[in-house]
């Protein structure tokens, strides 16, 4: 969530970067809610002055045995006034907080203003794959070798859920363990979180209320699926107040993630590629303001070390301010190439929502002792999701025999070099 003061002080800045985002933005309705909660404060504040005033006037006036008939008249009506503009007050911020929770957040200055044929690649790791052989689509290869089955999925759950079978589930276990150890390893914290979560939980992590229709409710508990472990894990530190010593902390977690993704997509989006369930293994951060951009460079090495220890071709990408999530200020991710198709696909977002979110769960640190508690960043980055991992491997991975290459560091753990 936007602070109100910087809207107040800064508005024409603000609402031209957030319309780079949404060319539909407007602020007037925040400002002109902002100022009409300021004199309802105003008014209230003077009533209850001049209330303060008028009891001690009573006072002066029984102890004189004047008659004050005229003075506790005026106070009833200042009273009930107070009461009714207490109400107001109440009814404004509601509508003043619905309308900053549907606002995006300011993409930061080294963000290309644009959609996203404005993302910018910053630079390509290995050598891209030109395989001397047809390369099989990862969806028909990994059911030529029974290793994925979406039509039992189907059966079970309906369309878009993958189900992995023999090498396939024990490629996809090992895939998890390696990056949930291997960042562990690195100095986060590992976490096994609930799958649910409540309402404010996500009202913090910024889906609710806007992407309402995206995810997954249950309403007879009111309960939400997890969409990705950052939704969680936002919420770790919600209503507390950390100290400057204990930052940054930085936390993995492995979770399924569910996602309605609705909607049709093309011959090049089928398999692995967009489903309602997958794997990730997340990574996050609580940061100092002065540190998050140094952070979210280690977030995104810590990111590209699992497709170099899995030898893949990719890419980094900074996205334009259209391209990134409502609670991101910045992001940048990371594209591996799927010579199946030709094309970069995301395995991983590495953002930084900078206060966004934390004043949303009202997370702070103090910098100093006794010192006035600020509002943390929060950074988050995938580390990695395993299904479109799984469609690169499956599509670089293959020989001319036919068969598909376990890499090195996994096949311990699959029992096999091969598939």
């Amino acid at each position: 969530m936007l602070d109100i003061r910087a809207i107040r002080e800064h508005r024409e800045e603000i609402e031209a970067r957030l319309r780079s985002r949404d060319p539909s933005i407007d602020l007037g309705r925040v400002v002109a809610l902002d100022k009409e909660r300021r004199g309802i404060i105003a008014e209230a504040e003077e009533l209850k002055a001049e209330r303060n005033r008028g009891s001690q006037e009573v006072g002066r006036q029984k102890r004189a045995g004047e008659a004050a008939d005229d003075l506790l008249a005026r106070l009833s009506e200042i009273g009930d006034r107070i009461t009714a503009l207490d109400d107001e007050l109440r009814e404004t911020e509601v509508q003043l907080e619905r309308q900053l929770a549907l606002l995006p957040n300011v993409p930061h200055g080294s963000v290309p203003l644009g959609d996203k044929d404005k993302n910018r690649v910053l630079k390509t790791v290995g050598e891209k794959p030109e395989p001397a052989f047809p390369i099989q689509h990862h969806l028909e290869i990994g059911e030529e070798k029974g290793i994925l089955d979406f039509p039992r999925a189907a059966t079970i759950a309906g369309t878009r859920f993958p189900m992995y079978v023999g090498a396939g589930a024990r490629l996809e276990m090992a895939l998890i363990q390696l990056m949930f150890f291997h960042h562990t390893d690195r100095g986060y914290v590992p976490i096994l979180p609930p799958f649910l979560a409540n309402a404010k939980s996500f009202y913090v992590s910024s889906q609710l209320p806007k992407f309402a229709d995206d995810v997954y409710h249950i309403e007879r508990d009111d309960l939400y699926l997890n969409p990705t472990a950052e939704s969680l894990l936002v919420n770790l530190h919600r209503d507390e107040i950390l100290s400057a010593e204990e930052l940054p902390k930085q936390y993995v977690a492995y979770t399924p993630c569910f996602r309605r993704e609705a909607g049709s997509y093309g011959e090049e989006e089928r398999g692995l590629i967009r489903v309602h369930q997958f794997n990730k293994v997340e990574m996050f951060k609580f940061t100092t303001p002065d540190s998050s951009y140094d952070e979210l460079e280690r977030l995104i090495a810590d990111a590209e070390s699992v497709l170099q220890m899995l030898g893949l071709h990719y890419r980094v990408v900074l996205l334009a301010s259209g391209d990134i999530a409502q609670q991101s200020s910045k992001t940048v991710d990371l594209e591996v190439y799927l010579p199946g198709q030709g094309r970069y696909y995301e395995v991983s977002s590495c953002s930084n929502c900078e206060a966004f979110q934390a004043r949303r769960g009202n997370i702070r640190y103090r910098p100093a002792l006794k010192a006035k508690p600020e509002l943390v960043h929060t950074l988050n980055g995938s580390g990695l999701a395993t299904s479109r991992l799984m469609a690169a491997i499956l599509e670089n991975n293959q020989t001319k025999e036919g068969r598909v290459r376990v890499p090195d560091v996994l096949q311990a753990m699959v029992g096999a070099e091969t598939i």
